[in-house]
């Protein structure tokens, strides 16, 4: 399957409709979506999450429903 960018926006809808928050892994700059069950992971604010995206030029890809975070591609 592809994996194609998506808007943060679009990606926070998808998140908010599977029951996701957004996450950090605890002790890193990590962030991915949670469902807030992992000790690992804490829940951050949305404008976190947004944030931290543009900071580290990260950007959200869907392939078939599954999210992932990775680099912004050039």
């Amino acid at each position: 399957m592809v994996m194609e960018p998506v808007s943060i926006e679009a990606a926070i809808e998808k998140a908010k409709k599977k029951g996701l928050r957004p996450g950090r892994v605890k002790g890193t700059d990590g962030i991915q979506f949670t469902k807030g069950r992992n000790e690992r992971i804490e829940v951050i604010s949305w404008e976190e999450f947004r944030q931290t995206l543009a900071d580290r030029k990260l950007e959200v890809f869907d392939s078939g429903g599954f999210m992932k975070i990775m680099k912004r591609r050039k």
